[in-house]
């Protein structure tokens, strides 16, 4: 009796892959590809400075880099309408910055996806920061010194032994920091909007699903993210494990 109910199980996922992939090629699917490109986007931005900042607070003796962390973590205890507002005043139509772009280059990251980009990677930062002056301190000194002795020069030991020792450390905080990203919602709906097939990622898209009483689409919308979140969250510990 197993084989027939095996059977009529793999004929089930057979006729629903046609309908999930017109779905995915669909406008409905629109939120979801956007949120992955700035999410995407945010966690490379966020990298990059989590990278250069947790050197920082991990390996130097800059005068204030408490305060410099400090600053930098922000966005993890601060509510999120802060930071979209701060994201306003920064780079707002109405500030020095703004302006400036919106005169020389016809420019503005406010109601455009750009905007959802730069919220995303201010709110991811602190993870990312936080994992890699966390692994930057649990390398060992002495395999750094040794490697030194074998004439390595000082990009040369970070290239061949700190960072390679640092990277499970880093790589699960940087999931994070995208799952965090993909979660935005608060930062990005100030600064950016929610403007269907522009700036509407997945989280404006269930939040005006729910608004306009289609529980179905919220439902689906749910999903998607839940179970991409899930994903990202099991590759992390399995990192964080190893690290």
């Amino acid at each position: 009796m197993a084989f027939p109910v095996q059977r009529c199980a793999d004929l089930a996922v057979i006729d629903l892959l046609p309908s999930s992939l017109s779905w995915l090629s669909s406008p409905a699917a629109a939120p979801l590809w956007l949120s992955l490109r700035v999410a995407g986007l945010a966690t490379l931005i966020a990298w990059l400075l989590g990278m250069a900042l947790g050197w920082v607070v991990a390996r130097t003796r800059l005068p204030g880099r408490g305060l410099l962390e400090a600053l930098c973590m922000l966005p993890l205890v601060l509510p999120p309408t802060v930071i979209g507002y701060g994201l306003l005043l920064l780079a707002g139509r109405r500030s020095a910055l703004g302006g400036w772009l919106r005169t020389h280059f016809d420019y503005s990251v406010v109601f455009s996806w750009h905007g959802a980009v730069l919220a995303s990677a201010v709110v991811a930062l602190p993870l990312v920061l936080k994992s890699a002056s966390a692994a930057f301190v649990g390398v060992d000194r002495t395999l750094e010194a040794a490697a030194r002795t074998l004439r390595q020069s000082s990009w040369g030991v970070f290239m061949r032994v700190t960072l390679p020792l640092a990277a499970p450390g880093i790589l699960a905080g940087t999931l994070l920091a995208f799952a965090r990203a993909m979660g935005e919602f608060g930062a990005s709906l100030m600064i950016a909007g929610s403007i269907p097939g522009r700036t509407q990622t997945l989280s404006m898209a269930i939040y005006d699903a729910v608004q306009a009483g289609d529980d179905d689409t919220a439902l689906v919308l749910v999903l998607i993210t839940s179970v991409l979140s899930v994903a990202v969250l099991l590759v992390s510990s399995r990192l964080f494990s190893r690290g």
